[in-house]
């Protein structure tokens, strides 16, 4: 018996009580409790931690689909004002287009206009001025009444041939 005298067995004595003494005050039941309500905090924090991303990746993949429908609508409407802009470009070319058309007519209109209209003075002065010749020609040459009487016939002719 000479291990009574020994440090160790009484330090192992005193650990033996020391943990039955916890064991009946449920000592091991509350650190086990214990440690089982840090599990699960742990386990339901986790568990919301895991709720969160899913959401956060969902938003995500949310916003993305509307990011890319952003784009093909901004796109599409890019695309109409092109198309918009071009056809209203060819628009304004083919009114210009008919417009210098309709202003060269009416000016090839206004010209054939006064051709003609100079033409017209140009005959009616060159008319009358063959009639004053002939009258002149044949009054120098003719004398007395055969004369007056053929002048006369003779200006009739050239006013009917002309007029």
């Amino acid at each position: 018996m000479h291990f009574l005298y020994e440090a160790e067995f009484w330090v192992a004595v005193s650990f033996v009580i020391f943990l039955a003494v916890l064991w009946k005050f449920g000592a091991f039941k509350a650190i086990g409790g214990g440690l089982d309500a840090r599990s699960a905090a742990i386990a339901s924090e986790l568990e919301q931690a895991r709720a969160l991303k899913e959401e956060a990746e969902k938003v995500l993949a949310e916003y993305k689909k509307k990011q890319r429908e952003a784009e093909a609508e901004a796109k599409t409407i890019l695309d109409a004002a092109n198309r918009e802009a071009a056809e209203i470009a060819d628009e304004a070319a083919r009114r210009s287009e008919e417009f210098v058309a309709r202003r060269t007519k009416i000016a090839e209109t206004k010209i054939a206009q006064a051709e003609a209209q100079a033409l017209a003075d140009v005959r009616a002065v060159a008319a009358e001025t063959s009639v004053k010749a002939a009258e002149h020609i044949l009054a120098e040459t003719m004398k007395g009444k055969a004369q007056d009487s053929l002048i006369a016939d003779a200006i009739k002719d050239v006013k009917a041939r002309i007029g």
